[in-house]
């Protein structure tokens, strides 16, 4: 991406926001707040990015909802809590800008544009046993929306993943989800009350196979795009931005492809960049990223490339954390345009994740990141754990899911296709078979699955500690006792899945500064342009606080960019 000049302007903004997922909606939001014109520009021609396929989570400390639903919570704990995880790998400041604006954004966003979230109580934090550490209430969840208050817009919204659908249609959120994988109480009434009110909305069934109740990410860019429209502020699909454009030193503006055409949009007082990392890259994948990687892993939407943070780049911008991402395990379902991940399999009871020598490695149920981390450390080893598998036996496969297939009671292996058998998935009626089909060493992994079993029994895993932590449990079986983690493997026919190591987004980009500011090498601002969300060096560092710690931070700088752009607008007025 070059550097273009100013000139004559095609349209002309206060603010130009670059990227329509959660962080994108909020700043035109928040600039429309402080009396700033901006627009929305998106080079899909759907609008809300990575954070329509989302969960739509934010992690939010001390947010409004705590008292209110039983739960403790400081601004002291919130800090120790980050600053033990991620050390000196991000200022102080930046952090302290983070937690200080975290809830006073979802206020703001709630008053002023009926944006809600609520807390999801019993979701802990993910290392909740470490100093500041929480068992539940930091993450929040956006409240349902019904998609026929956006009208024909509807259909121009990114569509979610079949994989956070019930049955591959109907809208779950995180509470939900929650008690039917883990078979909480009143599990089967739920799952039965969700059907009959998804086949029941006759008028809505005519009209489209979506949810009318948007929920996860999809109620979170349903909710931001509604208030959009409420506010008259313009999204501008099919519009790429091409490059930065720059006077004595400022960012100006940008160039944008639209309709293939070449435009000059003017940014009065700033560009604010939210559009994403470089997951579907796979150059800058190949320069940044540890190796072995690929695009095909990701399980982000096929559409970031890294565009923003090239163009800064390109201006001068520093960078940082790009080696680093929001990494999970992955499955391949055919036909997907992405892989989907692994977040509620891993913690359910009967199931062990082992490398080519057939051994464990991870603590199964641990924070996903951790996992995928856990599988570069172990394959530079030599013990052949990128790709890993996961095995599993036919209690498993009839009581829970597996990212590629609902559980068998569900979807029994006779409604797979045919040719997915030992291509997709692999089944033998041996621990042996299954371990010659996939590569994977035979007496290891016998001695493995042994282990597992006696684990099972006793409830206690001595190697990696499997569901000693609420994090672990959150998604298991209350019914298997003594540790819901843990299960034996014993039943026959033997499964196995190939878990790839990909993510859910890149988390290196341009370094900013507390107030969302870009930043040259050296330091110095850069005027007139700003960053957030996967186009900003992650304030979480190498680390990943609890649910939502991609969208909060997101949304939260995207808060304070406009806040400081306004300031800067209030200055001059009053200087001139």
């Amino acid at each position: 991406m070059g550097v273009a000049e100013s000139g004559s302007w095609d349209q002309q903004y206060d603010v130009i926001v670059v990227g329509s997922g959660g962080g994108g909606m909020t700043a035109a939001l928040c600039a429309k707040g402080h009396g700033l014109s901006s627009v929305v520009i998106e080079k899909s021609d759907k609008y809300g990015g990575t954070s329509a396929v989302s969960g739509g989570g934010i992690w939010i400390p001390c947010n409004d909802d705590i008292a209110r639903t039983g739960g403790q919570d400081s601004f002291e704990d919130a800090l120790t809590y980050l600053k033990g995880l991620i050390g000196d790998e991000v200022p102080q400041a930046r952090i302290e800008a983070y937690l200080h604006n975290a809830p006073e954004m979802v206020r703001y966003l709630a008053k002023n544009f009926d944006v809600r979230y609520r807390n999801v109580p019993k979701y802990p934090d993910y290392y909740p046993n470490n100093p500041g550490g929480k068992q539940g209430w930091r993450s929040m969840e956006p409240v349902a929306f019904d998609a026929s208050r956006l009208g024909d817009e509807f259909h121009n919204q990114r569509e979610s993943f079949k994989g956070t659908l019930l049955m591959g249609r109907i809208a779950m959120d995180q509470v939900e989800a929650h008690k039917l994988f883990s078979r909480g109480p009143g599990w089967v009434w739920l799952t039965v009350k969700m059907l009959l009110k998804y086949w029941f909305d006759i008028g809505w069934r005519m009209k489209t196979h979506r949810d009318r109740r948007q929920v996860l990410g999809q109620g979170m860019v349903a909710t931001l795009r509604y208030a959009m429209m409420q506010q008259h502020i313009p999204l501008q699909l099919d519009t790429g931005m091409e490059s930065l454009i720059e006077e004595d030193g400022r960012v100006v503006g940008v160039v944008v492809k639209h309709q293939g055409k070449t435009l000059r949009y003017h940014a009065r007082r700033g560009v604010i960049l939210a559009c994403g990392g470089f997951e579907s890259n796979q150059q800058m994948r190949d320069q940044y990223l540890a190796k072995p990687t690929t695009v095909a892993w990701t399980a982000a939407p096929p559409i970031n490339h890294g565009d923003g943070i090239r163009a800064g780049q390109a201006i001068g911008a520093a960078l940082k954390h790009m080696d680093l991402v929001w990494g999970s395990p992955t499955v391949k379902k055919p036909g997907a345009d992405q892989q989907i991940t692994l977040f509620i399999e891993r913690g359910m009871p009967g199931c062990v994740a082992v490398n080519r020598k057939g051994k464990r490695f991870v603590n199964e149920a641990a924070a996903y990141p951790d996992f995928r981390n856990a599988m570069y450390a172990d394959d530079a080893k030599g013990n052949g754990t990128v790709p890993c598998w996961l095995v599993f036996d036919a209690t498993f496969r009839y009581k829970y899911p597996m990212g590629i297939f609902l559980p068998g009671q569900i979807e029994p292996d006779s409604k797979l296709p045919k040719d997915w058998l030992d291509k997709v998935y692999y089944r033998a009626d041996t621990i042996e078979a299954l371990s010659a089909k996939i590569g994977v060493d035979t007496e290891g992994l016998k001695a493995t699955v042994a282990n597992m079993n006696e684990y099972a029994k006793a409830g206690v895993d001595p190697e990696f500690h499997k569901g000693e932590t609420a994090i672990d449990r959150y998604y298991s079986d209350p019914s298997v006792k003594p540790n819901t983690c843990l299960g034996p493997i014993i039943k026959p026919p033997f499964y196995a899945v190939k878990l790839d190591a990909g993510e859910i987004g890149t988390k290196g980009g341009l370094v900013t500064d507390p107030q969302a500011r870009v930043l040259r090498d050296d330091g110095s601002v850069i005027p007139g342009l700003y960053a957030t969300g996967n186009t900003s060096a992650a304030v979480m560092g190498p680390t990943y606080g609890g649910a939502g710690s991609t969208l909060g931070p997101a949304m939260t700088f995207a808060y304070v960019a406009v806040r400081d752009l306004a300031a800067q607008a209030a200055a001059l007025k009053a200087a001139a």
